[in-house]
């Protein structure tokens, strides 16, 4: 690897917060070949009719939220303004008594990137936008380390509309009334990547039990699109460590984009 190359990686990762002594920046990014040769060997598709992977067993399948299609047959048919209304006026489970508005999504409708984060928290309900807040600017920061910017080819949105009051995490039945939402999203964005971040969003794309710690670092298929999971950013500000885990998935994620066609 050359100094060049190092330095420029450095550089990304001191964007997100990772500060690391000379010598550190080769080991940081090692992980990463053993992703690489995974992505060579091609994706874990799930099947494109339901999402479940492969790798999922019958038995969880039936009982994952994410086969519960809920309101998918009107919502599959809706096109994207007719489906932010549906968004902003839906009632289908309780927590439409504690919001603020809905968090539809926000961002670039053609876009490269998709960001899909688990659930809007206090500060996205009162401002109608998700990743907010210090895990927003985090996250802008993780962008911001591989070139990208909030706004521009990448789309944000979250597997929840409405936030869980007390910033709870969702329910399996409140996953099952909103994924229709989510995967009408990617049906008509369709982004050329997805990077799930954060538990509930990478299990419900892969139709998964598995811990997020066991998801990441490895490609998957959703309806078609890659998927790359990672740890939310609010779990990174709580745990420091794991940012250089999340810098290895951001590494997979490019390497995935550089095979995939462009947009057309």
């Amino acid at each position: 690897m050359s100094l060049d190359l190092d330095e420029r990686r450095r550089g990304m990762l001191e964007e997100m917060g990772i500060r690391l002594w000379p010598g550190e920046v080769a080991a940081s990014i090692a992980p990463v070949d053993a992703e690489r040769a995974g992505a060579r060997q091609g994706l874990q598709r799930p099947n494109v009719a339901t999402g479940i992977s492969p790798a999922m067993t019958t038995a969880a399948a039936a009982h994952h939220p994410a086969v519960a299609r809920g309101p998918a047959a009107a919502v599959d048919a809706m096109q994207w303004d007719a489906l932010a209304t549906a968004v902003a006026n839906c009632r289908a489970c309780n927590l439409c008594e504690g919001r603020t508005q809905t968090v539809f999504g926000v961002g670039d409708t053609q876009p490269d990137w998709l960001i899909v984060g688990e659930a809007p928290g206090e500060n996205e309900d009162l401002q109608g936008e998700p990743f907010v807040g210090q895990a927003g600017k985090l996250l802008d920061n993780m962008l911001k380390s591989i070139g990208l910017e909030r706004g521009r080819k990448v789309y944000i949105a979250n597997v929840l509309k409405c936030r869980p009051l007390g910033n709870r995490n969702p329910q399996p039945d409140e996953v099952a009334q909103c994924e229709p939402f989510l995967r009408r999203q990617v049906e008509l964005l369709r982004p050329r990547i997805i990077l799930a971040m954060g538990r509930f969003a990478a299990q419900t794309l892969l139709a998964s039990t598995e811990p997020i710690g066991k998801l990441r670092g490895r490609p998957y298929e959703y309806l078609g699109v890659p998927v790359v999971a990672t740890y939310h950013p609010a779990y990174l500000l709580r745990n420091l460590p794991d940012k250089a885990k999340a810098w290895s998935d951001l590494c997979l994620a490019q390497e995935l984009m550089r095979t995939r066609p462009p947009r057309r």
